[in-house]
């Protein structure tokens, strides 16, 4: 298999923290640079060393501290890579964003027309579940008697299908919706959960993202799969941050989705909670599984019951109603 490797560029004092939200987006190992590790070696903190290869030195201290990731290049990693470009963006919008440095990505293929363009050798139709069918807006194939098509255009957001994390959440929509429920998608990307809803016979949804190509894209997407936008609105803005972009989407939803990550799950809680109506249901995804107890302890911890929880390789979806 074939790697990309991507380097992003931070500052010492964001470094630890940077190291820990990539675990939670799924990396499972990295490469860190910090060129003050040079100096505690050199002071005889971390070891002793009789002789080293010239322009070794200019090497190891050069630059800014970075983190080294390592992209798969197929279906999964295609996904990953937009996750992690997404991620970046949220983290320079950031109050404390000035401790994570430059966050600049440097490596192989990750400028936005590359991605947007290589998603189409990995994008391939997949049944999900028992009555969705997702499929690439530019392939031509016969749906699967009984199921339903979802033509997805991801471009440079996240969500095809192909990740596990969206083919959990997607699974488990099929049994929550009804001709009268209200969805509300939070973490939009490519729109793929709530058009998935809407697709299952939801009266209506709201899909936001913090990334306003992410909402241009749901919505593109919503009208490929024949979805009238009266009843599907975009927004993008950041919740945790807007007040009043927080306000506007109003409350009494029967199914939230959110397929982001642990902590940021966690630091939702309570807008989870003033978001859905008493007995509806929230959908999380996007969960390392070794965060999985920390997500599901935190939902409890504010009187919501977990439900169901479903995982695949690695990463985790519940089922929480209020």
């Amino acid at each position: 298999m074939n790697w990309t490797e991507v380097t992003i560029e931070t500052a010492k004092a964001g470094l630890d923290l940077l190291c820990a939200m990539l675990t939670d987006l799924g990396f499972k190992g990295f490469a860190i640079h910090d060129p003050d590790d040079f100096d505690e070696l050199m002071a005889g903190k971390a070891g002793h060393w009789d002789y080293l290869e010239e322009g070794l030195t200019e090497q190891l201290t050069a630059g800014a501290p970075s983190v080294t990731v390592y992209i798969p290049e197929n279906a999964q990693g295609a996904e990953q890579m937009t996750a992690l470009k997404a991620f970046v963006e949220q983290l320079k919008n950031r109050e404390d964003a000035a401790d994570f440095g430059s966050l600049e990505l440097s490596g192989k293929c990750i400028r936005e027309e590359d991605w947007a363009n290589n998603w189409r050798k990995y994008f391939k139709p997949l049944c999900v579940g028992d009555r969705l069918w997702v499929t690439p807006t530019w392939v031509d194939e016969p749906v699967p008697a009984g199921r339903t098509a979802l033509h997805i255009d991801p471009g440079s957001s996240f969500g095809t299908g192909q990740h596990d994390t969206t083919k959990l959440c997607l699974a488990l929509l099929e049994g929550c919706i009804t001709p009268e429920s209200r969805v509300l998608d939070i973490g939009c990307g490519s729109g793929i959960l709530s058009i998935g809803a809407m697709l299952l016979g939801a009266k209506e949804a709201v899909a936001i993202d913090i990334e306003q190509n992410a909402a241009e894209a749901a919505a593109e997407n919503a009208q490929v799969n024949g979805i009238d936008l009266a009843r599907y609105k975009t927004l993008c803005g950041n919740i945790l941050t807007d007040n009043a972009l927080a306000d506007a989407l109003g409350e009494g939803y029967d199914v939230v989705c959110a397929n982001i990550v642990a902590d940021i799950l966690i630091a939702m809680r309570e807008l989870f909670v003033r978001y859905l109506r008493e007995g509806g249901t929230l959908l999380l995804s996007g969960i390392i599984d070794e965060r999985l107890d920390d997500v599901t302890s935190a939902m409890q911890e504010i009187g919501l019951h977990i439900e169901r929880v479903e995982e695949s390789a690695g990463w985790c979806a519940v089922k929480v109603t209020k």
